[in-house]
Protein backbone atom coordinates (compact mmCIF):
# COMPACT_ATOMS: atom_id res chain seq x y z
CA UNK A 1 0.00 0.00 0.00
CA UNK A 2 2.91 2.31 0.74
CA UNK A 3 4.16 1.86 -2.83
CA UNK A 4 0.73 2.71 -4.24
CA UNK A 5 0.69 5.88 -2.12
CA UNK A 6 4.18 6.68 -3.38
CA UNK A 7 2.92 6.07 -6.92
CA UNK A 8 0.10 8.59 -6.47
CA UNK A 9 2.26 11.22 -4.76
CA UNK A 10 5.04 10.92 -7.35
CA UNK A 11 2.67 11.45 -10.26
CA UNK A 12 1.03 14.43 -8.55
CA UNK A 13 4.49 15.85 -7.80
CA UNK A 14 5.54 15.43 -11.45
CA UNK A 15 2.46 17.33 -12.64
CA UNK A 16 3.06 20.05 -10.02
CA UNK A 17 6.67 20.45 -11.14
CA UNK A 18 5.57 20.66 -14.79
CA UNK A 19 3.10 23.38 -13.83
CA UNK A 20 5.69 25.36 -11.85
CA UNK A 21 8.31 25.13 -14.60
CA UNK A 22 5.74 26.12 -17.25
CA UNK A 23 4.76 29.15 -15.18
CA UNK A 24 8.36 30.22 -14.56
CA UNK A 25 9.17 29.95 -18.27
CA UNK A 26 6.04 31.83 -19.27
CA UNK A 27 4.60 28.83 -21.10
CA UNK A 28 1.29 29.31 -19.31
CA UNK A 29 0.92 32.80 -20.80
CA UNK A 30 1.73 31.50 -24.25
CA UNK A 31 -0.79 28.67 -23.94
CA UNK A 32 -3.51 30.96 -22.58
CA UNK A 33 -2.94 33.43 -25.41
CA UNK A 34 -3.42 30.58 -27.89
CA UNK A 35 -6.57 29.22 -26.31
CA UNK A 36 -5.25 26.45 -24.07
CA UNK A 37 -5.66 26.35 -20.30
CA UNK A 38 -2.51 25.10 -18.53
CA UNK A 39 -4.47 23.65 -15.61
CA UNK A 40 -6.72 21.68 -17.95
CA UNK A 41 -3.69 20.38 -19.86
CA UNK A 42 -1.94 19.29 -16.65
CA UNK A 43 -5.12 17.56 -15.49
CA UNK A 44 -5.44 15.79 -18.84
CA UNK A 45 -1.77 14.71 -18.71
CA UNK A 46 -2.23 13.39 -15.17
CA UNK A 47 -5.33 11.38 -16.07
CA UNK A 48 -3.81 9.96 -19.26
CA UNK A 49 -0.42 9.20 -17.71
CA UNK A 50 -1.27 8.18 -14.18
CA UNK A 51 -4.83 6.96 -14.77
CA UNK A 52 -3.97 4.46 -17.48
CA UNK A 53 -0.93 3.17 -15.61
CA UNK A 54 -2.72 2.65 -12.28
CA UNK A 55 -5.64 0.87 -13.93
CA UNK A 56 -3.20 -1.39 -15.75
CA UNK A 57 -1.46 -2.19 -12.45
CA UNK A 58 -4.67 -2.89 -10.53
CA UNK A 59 -6.02 -5.31 -13.15
CA UNK A 60 -2.63 -6.93 -13.84
CA UNK A 61 -3.39 -10.19 -12.01
CA UNK A 62 -6.77 -11.02 -13.57
CA UNK A 63 -5.49 -9.92 -16.99
CA UNK A 64 -2.42 -12.17 -16.66
CA UNK A 65 -4.54 -15.14 -15.63
CA UNK A 66 -6.87 -14.61 -18.58
CA UNK A 67 -4.37 -13.78 -21.33
CA UNK A 68 -1.79 -16.44 -20.36
CA UNK A 69 -4.39 -19.07 -19.49
CA UNK A 70 -2.97 -19.57 -16.01
CA UNK A 71 -4.29 -22.47 -13.96
CA UNK A 72 -4.18 -21.45 -10.30
CA UNK A 73 -3.10 -24.24 -7.95
CA UNK A 74 -5.73 -24.13 -5.22
CA UNK A 75 -5.09 -27.64 -3.95
CA UNK A 76 -2.03 -29.44 -5.41
CA UNK A 77 -3.09 -32.49 -7.39
CA UNK A 78 0.36 -33.87 -8.19
CA UNK A 79 3.74 -34.11 -6.53
CA UNK A 80 5.09 -31.47 -8.94
CA UNK A 81 2.32 -29.01 -8.05
CA UNK A 82 2.91 -29.61 -4.33
CA UNK A 83 6.63 -28.96 -4.81
CA UNK A 84 6.03 -25.74 -6.75
CA UNK A 85 3.64 -24.38 -4.10
CA UNK A 86 6.00 -25.29 -1.27
CA UNK A 87 8.96 -23.74 -3.11
CA UNK A 88 7.07 -20.48 -3.64
CA UNK A 89 5.96 -20.48 0.02
CA UNK A 90 9.49 -21.08 1.31
CA UNK A 91 11.10 -18.40 -0.87
CA UNK A 92 8.30 -15.90 -0.19
CA UNK A 93 8.80 -16.39 3.57
CA UNK A 94 12.51 -15.88 3.15
CA UNK A 95 11.91 -12.72 1.09
CA UNK A 96 9.52 -11.38 3.74
CA UNK A 97 6.42 -11.15 1.52
CA UNK A 98 2.95 -12.67 1.71
CA UNK A 99 2.29 -15.96 -0.05
CA UNK A 100 1.58 -15.26 -3.73
CA UNK A 101 -0.97 -17.12 -5.78
CA UNK A 102 0.77 -19.91 -7.69
CA UNK A 103 -0.14 -20.94 -11.20
CA UNK A 104 0.92 -22.99 -14.22
CA UNK A 105 0.31 -22.12 -17.86
CA UNK A 106 0.83 -24.04 -21.09
CA UNK A 107 3.74 -22.99 -23.30
CA UNK A 108 7.46 -22.96 -23.88
CA UNK A 109 9.94 -22.13 -21.12
CA UNK A 110 9.02 -18.95 -19.24
CA UNK A 111 7.69 -17.62 -15.95
CA UNK A 112 6.38 -14.32 -14.63
CA UNK A 113 5.21 -12.48 -11.53
CA UNK A 114 2.60 -9.76 -11.40
CA UNK A 115 0.18 -7.98 -9.09
CA UNK A 116 -0.37 -4.54 -7.60
CA UNK A 117 0.60 -5.51 -4.05
CA UNK A 118 3.66 -7.50 -3.01
CA UNK A 119 1.71 -9.40 -0.36
CA UNK A 120 -0.91 -10.64 -2.83
CA UNK A 121 1.03 -11.23 -6.05
CA UNK A 122 0.88 -14.00 -8.64
CA UNK A 123 3.81 -16.23 -9.61
CA UNK A 124 3.30 -18.49 -12.63
CA UNK A 125 5.57 -20.94 -14.43
CA UNK A 126 5.08 -22.62 -17.79
CA UNK A 127 4.83 -26.32 -18.52
CA UNK A 128 7.82 -25.94 -20.84
CA UNK A 129 9.93 -24.58 -17.98
CA UNK A 130 8.97 -27.46 -15.69
CA UNK A 131 9.68 -30.05 -18.36
CA UNK A 132 12.93 -28.55 -19.63
CA UNK A 133 14.75 -27.71 -16.39
CA UNK A 134 16.00 -29.47 -13.30
CA UNK A 135 14.33 -28.67 -10.00
CA UNK A 136 17.32 -26.60 -8.89
CA UNK A 137 16.97 -24.49 -12.02
CA UNK A 138 13.18 -24.12 -11.67
CA UNK A 139 13.71 -23.10 -8.04
CA UNK A 140 16.15 -20.41 -9.20
CA UNK A 141 13.62 -19.10 -11.72
CA UNK A 142 10.94 -19.00 -9.03
CA UNK A 143 13.42 -17.16 -6.80
CA UNK A 144 13.93 -14.64 -9.61
CA UNK A 145 10.18 -13.97 -9.78
CA UNK A 146 9.87 -13.77 -5.98
CA UNK A 147 12.70 -11.21 -6.02
CA UNK A 148 10.69 -9.12 -8.51
CA UNK A 149 7.75 -9.14 -6.10
CA UNK A 150 9.89 -8.39 -3.02
CA UNK A 151 11.61 -5.52 -4.84
CA UNK A 152 8.23 -4.00 -5.75
CA UNK A 153 9.15 -4.08 -9.44
CA UNK A 154 5.56 -4.17 -10.66
CA UNK A 155 4.72 -0.88 -8.94
CA UNK A 156 8.06 0.71 -9.80
CA UNK A 157 7.75 -0.14 -13.50
CA UNK A 158 4.18 1.14 -13.57
CA UNK A 159 5.25 4.33 -11.79
CA UNK A 160 7.98 4.96 -14.34
CA UNK A 161 5.63 4.24 -17.24
CA UNK A 162 3.04 6.60 -15.77
CA UNK A 163 5.58 9.40 -15.36
CA UNK A 164 6.81 8.88 -18.94
CA UNK A 165 3.23 8.92 -20.23
CA UNK A 166 2.54 12.19 -18.40
CA UNK A 167 5.59 13.85 -19.94
CA UNK A 168 4.70 12.58 -23.41
CA UNK A 169 1.11 13.85 -23.22
CA UNK A 170 2.13 17.24 -21.81
CA UNK A 171 5.13 17.94 -24.06
CA UNK A 172 3.47 16.78 -27.27
CA UNK A 173 0.56 19.16 -26.74
CA UNK A 174 2.67 22.14 -25.68
CA UNK A 175 4.95 21.69 -28.69
CA UNK A 176 1.91 21.08 -30.90
CA UNK A 177 0.44 24.42 -29.82
CA UNK A 178 3.77 26.13 -30.53
CA UNK A 179 3.93 24.64 -34.03
CA UNK A 180 0.30 25.53 -34.70
CA UNK A 181 0.88 29.09 -33.45
CA UNK A 182 3.84 29.49 -35.80
CA UNK A 183 1.92 28.16 -38.79
CA UNK A 184 -1.11 30.36 -38.09
CA UNK A 185 0.60 33.67 -37.41
CA UNK A 186 -1.86 36.49 -38.01
CA UNK A 187 -4.85 34.15 -38.33
CA UNK A 188 -7.93 34.26 -36.13
CA UNK A 189 -7.40 31.60 -33.45
CA UNK A 190 -10.85 31.87 -31.88
CA UNK A 191 -11.92 28.79 -33.77
CA UNK A 192 -9.47 26.68 -31.73
CA UNK A 193 -6.38 24.67 -32.70
CA UNK A 194 -5.62 24.19 -36.37
CA UNK A 195 -4.44 21.19 -38.36
CA UNK A 196 -0.84 21.93 -37.36
CA UNK A 197 -1.66 21.20 -33.73
CA UNK A 198 -3.35 17.88 -34.43
CA UNK A 199 -0.69 16.62 -36.85
CA UNK A 200 2.16 17.72 -34.56
CA UNK A 201 0.53 16.12 -31.51
CA UNK A 202 0.05 12.77 -33.23
CA UNK A 203 3.63 12.74 -34.55
CA UNK A 204 5.09 13.82 -31.21
CA UNK A 205 3.02 11.25 -29.30
CA UNK A 206 4.65 8.59 -31.47
CA UNK A 207 8.20 9.98 -31.38
CA UNK A 208 8.21 10.82 -27.66
CA UNK A 209 6.48 7.51 -26.97
CA UNK A 210 9.44 5.71 -28.55
CA UNK A 211 11.87 7.72 -26.41
CA UNK A 212 9.83 6.89 -23.30
CA UNK A 213 9.80 3.20 -24.26
CA UNK A 214 13.60 3.19 -24.52
CA UNK A 215 13.92 4.70 -21.04
CA UNK A 216 11.45 2.21 -19.53
CA UNK A 217 13.18 -0.71 -21.25
CA UNK A 218 16.59 0.43 -19.94
CA UNK A 219 15.25 0.52 -16.38
CA UNK A 220 13.65 -2.91 -16.87
CA UNK A 221 17.00 -4.39 -17.90
CA UNK A 222 18.65 -3.07 -14.72
CA UNK A 223 15.78 -4.57 -12.72
CA UNK A 224 16.47 -8.00 -14.28
CA UNK A 225 20.07 -7.99 -13.04
CA UNK A 226 18.77 -7.18 -9.56
CA UNK A 227 16.21 -10.02 -9.67
CA UNK A 228 18.91 -12.49 -10.79
CA UNK A 229 21.02 -11.42 -7.81
CA UNK A 230 17.93 -11.64 -5.60
CA UNK A 231 17.37 -15.25 -6.64
CA UNK A 232 20.98 -16.12 -5.82
CA UNK A 233 20.57 -14.48 -2.41
CA UNK A 234 17.33 -16.34 -1.64
CA UNK A 235 18.86 -19.69 -2.61
CA UNK A 236 22.15 -18.95 -0.87
CA UNK A 237 24.12 -19.71 -4.03
CA UNK A 238 24.28 -18.31 -7.53
CA UNK A 239 25.04 -21.44 -9.58
CA UNK A 240 21.40 -22.58 -9.97
CA UNK A 241 20.45 -19.19 -11.47
CA UNK A 242 23.49 -19.30 -13.75
CA UNK A 243 22.53 -22.81 -14.85
CA UNK A 244 18.91 -21.76 -15.42
CA UNK A 245 19.97 -18.82 -17.57
CA UNK A 246 22.40 -20.98 -19.56
CA UNK A 247 19.66 -23.51 -20.21
CA UNK A 248 17.23 -20.77 -21.24
CA UNK A 249 19.84 -19.55 -23.71
CA UNK A 250 19.60 -22.88 -25.50
CA UNK A 251 15.81 -23.13 -25.44
CA UNK A 252 13.02 -21.47 -27.38
CA UNK A 253 11.65 -18.86 -24.97
CA UNK A 254 7.92 -18.89 -24.46
CA UNK A 255 5.92 -15.87 -25.57
CA UNK A 256 4.12 -14.00 -22.79
CA UNK A 257 1.16 -11.63 -23.12
CA UNK A 258 2.22 -8.00 -23.58
CA UNK A 259 0.89 -7.08 -20.13
CA UNK A 260 3.41 -9.30 -18.32
CA UNK A 261 6.36 -9.51 -20.73
CA UNK A 262 8.49 -7.20 -18.61
CA UNK A 263 8.11 -9.54 -15.63
CA UNK A 264 9.02 -12.79 -17.36
CA UNK A 265 12.29 -14.67 -17.14
CA UNK A 266 13.11 -13.99 -20.80
CA UNK A 267 12.44 -10.95 -22.94
CA UNK A 268 12.61 -9.35 -26.38
CA UNK A 269 15.71 -9.35 -28.54
CA UNK A 270 15.70 -5.74 -29.74
CA UNK A 271 18.49 -4.09 -27.75
CA UNK A 272 17.05 -0.62 -27.11
CA UNK A 273 13.48 -1.79 -26.61
CA UNK A 274 14.24 -5.08 -24.85
CA UNK A 275 12.87 -5.48 -21.33
CA UNK A 276 15.58 -8.08 -20.58
CA UNK A 277 19.37 -7.97 -21.04
CA UNK A 278 21.04 -10.65 -23.18
CA UNK A 279 21.42 -13.99 -21.36
CA UNK A 280 25.22 -13.79 -21.65
CA UNK A 281 25.31 -10.43 -19.85
CA UNK A 282 23.11 -11.74 -17.06
CA UNK A 283 25.31 -14.80 -16.57
CA UNK A 284 28.46 -12.64 -16.61
CA UNK A 285 26.96 -10.29 -14.00
CA UNK A 286 26.15 -13.21 -11.69
CA UNK A 287 29.57 -14.76 -12.17
CA UNK A 288 31.24 -11.45 -11.34
CA UNK A 289 29.12 -10.95 -8.21
CA UNK A 290 30.55 -11.76 -4.80
CA UNK A 291 29.84 -15.32 -3.75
Amino acid sequence: MKRILLFVLTNVAVVAVLGIVASLLGVNRFLTANGLDLGALLGFALVMGFGGAIISLLISKPMAKWTAGVHIIEQPQTADEAWIVETVRRLADKAGIGMPEVGIFEGDANAFATGAFKNSALVAVSTGLLQGMTRDEVEAVIGHEIAHVANGDMVTMTLLQGVMNTFVVFLSRVIGFAVDSFLRRGDDRNSGPGIGYYVSTVVLDIVLGFVAAIIVAWFSRQREFRADAGSASLLGRKQPMINALARLGGMHPGELPQSVQAFGITGNIGKLFSSHPPIEERIAALQAAAA
